[in-house]
């Protein structure tokens, strides 16, 4: 018998709507129900294209025993991150704060009536695996009631810990400082050195496209007058999108790329394809065909417009969100191939030269670990080119545009073939943020390609979203099938509001321009705080324990960037300097979060490039500040009462090897102590940022002393402390971005506490 999740709209929560466990979509019934029952809340979050969210339903929500002990002992709850990410936000925060890492699909247990987190993790397996780490799902739900049942205030306890720690983290406010061209500086110089000289992009394996970052290089470039920033700043983006078009990212049959690649050559993908993705390559591409003058990158910009309109658009001109990884339950099916599969489907000189472009014989380059091959005839490859086709061209003596002509017909006969196979689940949902990006990258792509049928989807997929997923003054987050989703939040405003003026700048369309004026006025009114902090939520949502204001730009761009742009973009598009100043105000109010991490918001430093740019001087808000005198990734230069010396420069994580260790010693001057890690606040912590897939350990030491601060006892560390510390692997989730070791203290002498510090270690590593 179907749960209660049959009736919602979410394909997501579609797909478990017949488990055996008796799901709750979240709200207050659902909460209601935990409390009339005194059980934790059991809360699962995913998304439907989500691999390692199938593999735990396959593994422990289909079980009837697990299911059982979901059922009898906590109320189940199911989230689609994707229709509430706020939610997401929050216990992702808490997650990361407990584990060091973050992932999907997301486990929590939460105190029914604050909805507070006291335990967080992401995949359990059904059985106990020891060489992971971790318990068994069952092991842990044992252990979850009885801490329910026999440790109640340890469990209320921990709970308010995590919630502070997730609102010191999301929701703190801090003092204005001076920003403007330092930042700007510090976020290139982290770029350029985090860039991979051989293989394009950013950082070691899993390597993710990062659209922000390449925008922002492009906005440097538009304003660089020097050829000693202009050249490496040139070479970084037509490297890295040459390598990313060449590889596997990119669909080499049908167009578009899928979500990141599992190695740092770009050659095996993840094979999720997300709208959001497609969107911002397909804009960055047409930019930097025009900016750097290469047919090659319009090319690509062009196949990635084909492939959103012919695989994620909708009947009412909406674009749908993503498509799945897995076929019948095998990563990447529907894109592999077989050099007979090859021949069967070319005759035989298309074939041989296919089978030779795309490195069909070469070593089989693909293994899903969870499904060897029987044999070798079972192996299998994921299409990629040696480089780019002009050089290939030119390698093999032809005429490029000669080459580029016969690979257009191997590909449109080989998708022929390809479509005629089971297809990846489609997750239809419409998300208003996401359709705000496809719109403005089909507007601006569409101009510079000279493609009017581009800038006419555009121009239909506005129209529909204010015709589908507006009601009465309010933007709700998506529609599935005339279904309405939850009310927007913040990105959804300023993303949609950027694709309207999009719309109007290339297209001269008025009634677009007066939409975005009116979405900015209700974005404002629901988000904006008279200070000028941008919150992602409303205030007063009864079902969020911290109203968040994250910062951070990630696969899609922050719901505060995308509003300090599209504040730019009504300024472009009106003349008023209203919205010139709506934007310094906001800007000064996240100062200290820019200042603290310009790489982390990279998009939010495009955004201060922009006002620079426009204005003559440094705007009132940001001027009046002051210099910014600590940020996050700590300089020789800077002064600090704590020395961070790590004994390793670089460490490597193999299946083989999937533990490292070296020691980190901090020196703290005369004087000075910091709070040790069993301090109450701000303790001393090592985590994992920037990244997933592995885990930090450490063997913190023990307080020097204990202070006692007006009745309480703080215990505090000070000279000189050797931490021994351990990292791991995690192969049980998929690796995002490139992780780093933050270390968190407090610096504190006897008559002043500075801001509590994050120092990210300059420590490489490969996984």
């Amino acid at each position: 018998m179907p749960n209660r999740l049959a009736s919602q709209a979410s394909p997501y929560l579609l797909q478990h709507a017949s488990n055996p466990v008796d799901w709750w979509p979240w709200g207050p019934e659902a909460f209601a129900e935990a409390r009339r029952r005194d059980v934790p809340i059991f809360l699962s979050i995913g998304y439907s294209t989500c691999y390692w969210c199938h593999v735990m339903e396959r593994e422990s929500f289909e079980h009837e025993g697990i299911a059982g002990l979901l059922n009898r002992d906590f109320l189940p709850v199911k989230v689609d991150r994707e229709e509430r990410p706020d939610l997401d936000e929050l216990y992702m925060a808490a997650t990361v704060t407990m584990t060091g890492h973050g992932g999907w699909p997301m486990s929590v247990f939460l105190e029914p009536f604050t909805l507070k987190p006291f335990y967080c993790g992401t995949y359990f397996p059904a059985e106990e695996r020891p060489h992971y780490g971790r318990p068994s799902f069952p092991q842990l739900l044992d252990a979850m009631r009885m801490a329910w049942l026999t440790q109640r205030q340890g469990v209320l306890d921990q709970a308010n810990q995590v919630a502070q720690a997730v609102a010191e983290h999301l929701a703190a406010r801090h003092a204005p400082v001076r920003i403007g061209h330092a930042q700007v500086a510090d976020a290139l110089s982290g770029l350029t050195r985090s860039f991979d000289q051989l293989r394009g992009g950013f950082g070691a394996a899993p390597k993710f496209p990062q659209p922000a970052n390449l925008d922002f290089l492009l906005d440097v470039l538009d304003v660089a007058s020097e050829p000693a920033t202009a050249d490496p700043v040139r070479h970084i983006i037509a490297s890295t999108l040459s390598a990313m078009m060449s590889g596997g990212l990119f669909d080499q049959v049908g167009g578009g790329f899928h979500r990141y690649s599992v190695d740092a050559s770009w050659t095996v993908p993840h094979f999720e394809k997300m709208l959001y993705d497609n969107a911002q390559l397909a804009a960055t591409y047409a930019r930097a065909a025009r900016e750097l003058d290469d047919p090659a990158f319009a090319r690509i910009a062009s196949r990635t417009i084909d492939a959103m309109l012919r695989d994620l658009r909708d009947a009412t001109g909406l674009f749908q969100s993503a498509l799945d990884a897995e076929v019948d339950h095998r990563e990447g099916l529907n894109y592999l191939w077989t050099p007979e599969q090859v021949r069967e489907a070319l005759d035989p000189d298309d074939a041989s030269f296919a089978i030779s472009l795309y490195g069909l014989d070469q070593p089989a380059n693909f293994q899903d670990p969870h499904h060897p091959p029987a044999s070798d005839d079972d192996r299998t490859w994921v299409l990629r080119l040696a480089d780019r086709p002009e050089r290939l061209a030119s390698a093999e003596g032809v005429d490029p545009d000669d080459l580029l002509a016969r690979l257009d017909r191997i590909n449109a006969s080989l998708l022929a073939v390809r479509d005629r196979r089971k297809q990846p689940h489609l997750d239809d949902k419409c998300i208003a943020a996401w359709n705000g990006l496809a719109i403005k990258a089909l507007a601006q792509a569409g101009a510079i390609l000279h493609r009017p049928d581009a800038i006419e989807a555009a121009r239909a997929a506005a129209h529909a979203a204010w015709t589908h997923l507006v009601r009465s003054d309010t933007l709700h987050r998506s529609v599935r099938h005339g279904r309405l989703g939850p009310p927007g939040i913040l990105e959804d405003y300023a993303l949609l509001t950027q694709g309207l003026v999009a719309i109007h700048r290339v297209s001269g369309d008025a009634e677009a321009l007066t939409r975005a004026e009116r979405v900015m006025q209700w974005l404002a009114a629901r988000f904006v705080d008279v200070d000028g902090l941008v919150h992602d939520t409303e205030a007063h949502a009864s079902d969020l324990f911290v109203r968040a204001t994250a910062t951070h730009d990630g696969a899609v761009p922050s719901g505060l960037s995308s509003y300090l742009h599209a504040r730019l973009d009504l300024h472009d598009a009106t003349g008023s300097d209203a919205h010139l100043d709506e934007c310094a105000r906001s800007l000064a109010a996240h100062s200290a979060a820019i200042a603290h991490s310009p790489l982390g918001t990279i998009n939010a430093v495009s955004a201060l490039l922009r006002l620079l740019v426009r204005s003559e001087q440094l705007p009132e808000p940001l001027a009046a500040a002051p210099e910014p005198t600590r940020t996050g990734r700590r300089k020789a230069s800077d002064v600090d009462p704590v020395e961070v010396l790590a004994a390793a420069e670089r460490v490597t994580l193999t299946p083989e090897q999937p533990h490292a260790s070296f020691t980190l010693r901090l020196q703290i001057a005369s004087g000075w102590h910091i709070a040790a890690a069993n301090a109450e606040h701000h303790p001393l912590r090592l985590s994992i940022v920037n990244g997933t897939g592995v885990h930090v350990y450490a063997d913190y030491p023990a307080p020097t002393r204990t202070l006692s601060v007006e009745g309480v006892e703080l215990p505090v560390c000070e000279g000189t402390l050797d931490i021994p510390v351990v990292l791991e692997r995690d192969d049980t989730i998929a690796r995002q971005g490139q992780p780093l070791i933050a270390l968190t203290y407090q610096a504190c002498s006897e008559q002043e506490c500075l801001e509590p510090a994050m120092v990210e270690l300059d420590i490489a590593i490969d996984v």
